[in-house]
This record gives structure tokens, sequence and C-alpha cells, in this order.
């Protein structure tokens, strides 16, 4: 039995459109499901364990929605064995994109009815389980700005979502200012002057494809950490195409880490984001927890269900 988890208005609408097809396919393959439709992060995470407690085995959770989606129910699924997939219908989809989950719809679907998965880590903090990325500094303000407008609605009625985050950069560019941050990672401290955002990153990229951490890995049991420090508003402007390819990296003004705890204190209150919602503006304290979530994915290369379609225990 599967667990179809539906955000019908992610998108813009895509997670109904979605699901359409997917009731269809469904139906022609005789697969056995259930559904659960769901508006908002509290609902999600109460009515997914309400769900995994009717019955004893479940295939899979599915998840028809966007990566605020997948966040909203992580406290539901982490640590308990079963299987999550993803069928992307958001804006940004940078968790599909991380772990190699195809766009199209009936492609997403035959990897969340196949048995092949990762062991991948979660980023926990105060506020709870994040999957893709914690971001703070300017992206998060972005990401602020961008939730708050009237073109992310439009950007995604026309299947642009990446647009809006683009749109999102120049309106932020404007009004935002960098301050020094203090970055602790596995108990070793960096102070950097002129701090425009530090991204601690499970997977590479966040914000519909840039990949601010391109050498992330979910299941390496370590965080990966971008700085940007030190630059100008022009620079940080020209840094942004870059970031599409992963080669910002090598700039003077950007600093990498990696390590298994990453703590994170602006001067100046900045916004911060899991997942692309909101944490609030306080400090940030993140570790890794390894191996906490099963994530159905073509790039797993040997762990498999003990059988295609099999259910597992919860």
């Amino acid at each position: 039995m599967y667990l179809f988890i539906i955000n019908s208005r992610s998108g813009g609408g895509a997670g109904r459109r979605t699901w359409h097809i997917v009731e269809g396919l469904l139906r022609d393959r005789q697969v056995q499901y259930e559904t659960l439709f769901t508006h908002s992060a509290d609902e999600a995470e109460q009515s997914v364990l309400q769900a995994l407690q009717k019955h004893e085995e479940w295939s899979a959770a599915v998840v028809i929605g966007g990566d605020g989606t997948l966040h909203s129910i992580l406290g539901a699924l982490g640590h308990r064995g079963i299987p999550l997939a993803v069928i992307p219908a958001g804006s940004g989809n940078d968790t599909a994109r991380g772990f190699g989950i195809p766009l199209e719809t009936e492609s997403a679907l035959e990897v969340a009815l196949s048995s092949r998965f990762l062991e991948a880590d979660l980023l926990s903090s105060a506020d709870g389980l994040t999957l893709t990325a914690v971001a703070s500094g300017f992206d998060a303000q972005v990401a602020e700005n961008v939730n708050a407008s009237r073109y992310k609605r439009l950007c995604n009625a026309i299947g642009a979502g990446q647009l809006a985050y683009i749109i999102g950069i120049l309106h932020t560019l404007i009004t935002f200012k960098p301050c020094q941050v203090k970055v602790a990672c596995d108990g070793t401290e960096h102070v950097y002057d002129k701090a425009w955002l530090v991204s601690v990153c499970n997977l590479p990229s966040y914000g519909g494809g840039l990949l601010i951490c391109p050498q992330a890995k979910a299941d390496d049991g370590l965080l990966d950490v971008c700085v940007v420090h030190g630059c100008s508003r022009g620079q940080l402007l020209r840094l942004f195409p870059t970031v599409l390819k992963g080669k910002h990296i090598s700039l003077p003004f950007v600093s990498m880490l990696r390590g298994r705890s990453v703590a994170v204190h602006f001067a100046e209150p900045r916004h911060a984001i899991g997942d692309g919602e909101s944490l609030g503006v306080e400090a940030l304290a993140v570790r890794c927890e390894p191996g906490a979530l099963r994530v159905l994915s073509p790039l797993a290369s040997s762990a498999a269900l003990p059988e295609a379609g099999s259910a597992l225990s919860s």
C-alpha cells in the first residue's frame, strides 16, 4: 500500500494537475494506494502521523508537491524506515534534482514505485528537520521576498519557477546590507566580515537549481557550507550566474567548509530558511543526522527494499 500525500496548491496548482495524471496511471497499473490532501505544514505532519498508524505496512510515502511540502512531513517520516518518494510539483523542486528524480511526472512515478533507495541524511536544528539546506542571510531574504510576492504566482503559472528567484535576487539586492558572521564548523570558529550569506547544505542546490554547494551529497554524513563575504553588490550580482553551474566556489570571496555540525551567528538579525520555509531570525545550530531518511532514488547504487514495491514495516 502506498500513501500519496498531495499538496494541490503547490507550484501554483501544479500539485493538483500532477495528481490527476498520477491517479490515472495508478488505476491503469492497479496499484493499491491511499490519498492524503494537505494545505499547511502543521496539518500535513499530523495527518501523515495519523495515516501511518492506520496500517502496519507501507510501501512508501509519496509526496506530490514542492520542497515545502516535503519539509512539512520530515518529522513524521524521519527515523521510521518508511521510504519517501517524490513526484515534483513545486516551483523549485530541488529535492527531486538532488536525488536524481525526473521532473517529468510519469518518470518520477516509475522511481516512486521502484525499490532502490538511499539512506539519506537530515539536517537537525531547534526548528526541526530539513532535507535540502538551511540558508541564512541574503538568499534567505530572497526566499522571504519571493514567497510574499505576486511574481512568484505568475512565474509558477507559466512554468518558470526559477525566474521568480532571479527577480527576487534583484529585488533584495537593493536593500540588503552585509554584516559580520561567525561560523563554527565542528567546533572551529571562522569569522567573516561583510558576510552576505551562509548556506548549510545536504543537497547541491536550492532556489530552483542554484548549485550553492555542488559537492554536497545526501548520504555522506557531512554538511557542506558556503559563505559569501567581503564582496560588493556588483560582485555579488555577477556571482549568481556562476552559481547555476557551481563555478562560484573558486572565487576569492566564497569560502567552503564541511563538517558534522555548524553554528551560524550574524552580528545583526538575519532571516533563515530550511527547505525554503522560514526558520525565523535567531542564530542557527545545525547538525547532521546520518541515514535518518530512506529516499527512493535512481542514484541508489546498491541498497534496495526486500522486493520491488513490497511493504516496509513502519
